[in-house]
C-alpha cells in the first residue's frame, strides 16, 4: 500500500464504526484527509482492532512520523550534566521516555485536532494507547490523581515508554497546593522512569496553556524538582532529563533558568 491508500483504508474503516457518518465524503485533498483521519482517531473510544487495521495504522503513523522528522537524543548538547533543553515535537523526540500532561480520565484528548500535547501524543501513538489506557483505569477503579503518575508502552511513536501524570488545574490566584501538585508531577514521573529503567526522560511544560499554570514558576518549580532529585536520588541521579518546550516564550523562560544560551530548536 501507498501512503494515500493506507489513510483512505484507515479512514473508511473508522468511519465504519461510526454510523452517523454513513456516506460521509472523504475530501480529496491530502492535507484534509489528515485532518479527518486525526479527528476519526480523537473521538473513537478505548477499544480492539482486528489485525489488519493495526498493521495498516502503525505502517501509517510510523511513515508519518519519519516525514515530520526524528530527533534522536544523541543529536542534542546538554546544557548542564544530564539536562538537555530542545524546543520541537515531542512526539518524534527519540529517547527512553516522554511525559504526557494528561486529564484525570487519563484516556486522551477527545477534541478532533486539538491542538494539546495530550492529543498529538494519542494521535500518533495510535489506537492501542487509549485501550492501555483505559485498562490501566479500569484497574485503578477511579479518575487519577494530580500529582501521579503512569507508564505505557508507547507503540508507534520513536520513544520507548510514556509517563502519563495530571498536573493542577490553577484557577485564579496559584496556591502552594498548586506548587506542591506540580512538584510531585515531576517526582513521581522520575520515580517511575527509575523503577523501569528508563536511561532519559523528556518532559513536556505541564500544567502550563490549557490548565492555566503560569509559564515562569512552571518552569521554575520543574527545573528545581529535577536537579533536587538528580543531587539527592542515588542511581535516578542518571536520568537524563529533557526539557521540551514548543513556544519561544517557554524556550527563552528555559534558556534563562539554566542560565545559559544553548539548547536546541527543532528546524
Amino acid at each position: 500500500m501507498t501512503q494515500k491508500e493506507r489513510r483512505l483504508y484507515l479512514i473508511r474503516e473508522l468511519l465504519k464504526e461510526q454510523p452517523q457518518y454513513a456516506g460521509m465524503q472523504i475530501p480529496a485533498g491530502e492535507e484534509e484527509q489528515r485532518s479527518l483521519l486525526r479527528s476519526l482517531f480523537n473521538m473513537r473510544m478505548p477499544a480492539p482492532a482486528d489485525a489488519e487495521f493495526l498493521a495498516v495504522q502503525d505502517e501509517y503513523l510510523r511513515e508519518e512520523i519519519q516525514r515530520r522528522g526524528i530527533t534522536p537524543l544523541s543529536d542534542l548538547q546538554p546544557v548542564q550534566e544530564g539536562i538537555y533543553l530542545w524546543r520541537g515535537d515531542i512526539t518524534t523526540l527519540q529517547c527512553d521516555a516522554i511525559v504526557n500532561a494528561a486529564n484525570s480520565q487519563m484516556l486522551g484528548c477527545f477534541i478532533p485536532c486539538h491542538r494539546c500535547i495530550d492529543n498529538a501524543i494519542h494521535t500518533f501513538a495510535g489506537i492501542q494507547l487509549r485501550l492501555a489506557c483505559a485498562e490501566l483505569m479500569q484497574c485503578q477503579g477511579r479518575e487519577e490523581e494530580s500529582g501521579k503518575a503512569k507508564i505505557t508502552p508507547a507503540f508507534n511513536l520513536p520513544c520507548k515508554y510514556i509517563l502519563h501524570t495530571v498536573g493542577p488545574i490553577v484557577h485564579g490566584r496559584l496556591t502552594e497546593k498548586d506548587q506542591e501538585m506540580l512538584a510531585s508531577c515531576y517526582r513521581s514521573c522520575l520515580n517511575l522512569a527509575a523503577k523501569n529503567r528508563v536511561k532519559s526522560i523528556a518532559f513536556c511544560c505541564i500544567s502550563t496553556g490549557e490548565f492555566h499554570f503560569p509559564n515562569e514558576r512552571a518552569a521554575e518549580i520543574a527545573v528545581q524538582t529535577v536537579k533536587d532529585y538528580r543531587r539527592e536520588a542515588g542511581g535516578g541521579g542518571e536520568i537524563e532529563v529533557i526539557f521540551n518546550v514548543f513556544k519561544e516564550a517557554d524556550f527563552s523562560i528555559y534558556q534563562n533558568l539554566l542560565g545559559t544560551a544553548g539548547g536546541k530548536a527543532e528546524k
